[in-house]
């Protein structure tokens, strides 16, 4: 019974690792006929809350395949950061030891995440080495807001 539900999940992230290493992250690039017939998951940048938290992901919506996941809370000035791929920035530094997931913690105001924001694109290192994920217009709207609340004093 658990491989019923072992298998799915890890091939689902073998995708997204898969997708890291061969091109720059980007919806936005692909061409229709590059779609084949089977329907493929579009990645994408979203924001959701869970109380005062704010989460920020890179990857399918309302689904366990996330590339990226950066997270805060208002007043924070700073943002947890973990998944297969991490933005490319010096000032990324270690969260947690011994964690199960590797977590980062990085300020909102690292030209890593600004840059998502102002121009759409993100630097990232994941195993295979590193890559960009971009945002269309409408998602750098959704960053914009999302290290503004951060960013914002604890009420």
């Amino acid at each position: 019974m658990m491989f019923k539900v072992l298998v799915p999940a890890v091939a689902a992230l073998g995708l997204v690792a898969f997708a890291a290493k061969t091109q720059d992250w980007s919806h936005e690039d692909a061409e229709p006929s590059a779609v084949s017939a089977m329907a493929q998951p579009v990645m994408g940048w979203h924001l959701s809350y869970e109380g005062p938290m704010a989460k920020l992901a890179y990857g399918v919506e309302n689904s366990d395949q996330l590339a990226l996941m950066v997270t805060c809370a208002p007043g924070d000035r700073s943002a947890v950061v973990y998944g297969d791929v991490l933005p490319a920035s010096p000032r990324l530094a270690q969260a947690s030891l011994g964690s199960l997931e590797d977590e980062a913690r990085i300020p909102v105001t690292d030209p890593a995440l600004q840059s998502l924001a102002r121009n759409g694109v993100m630097p990232v290192v994941g195993e295979a080495g590193p890559t960009r994920i971009h945002a269309s217009d409408a998602e750098r709207r959704v960053v914009s807001g999302f290290l503004s609340y951060c960013d914002q004093a604890a009420a």
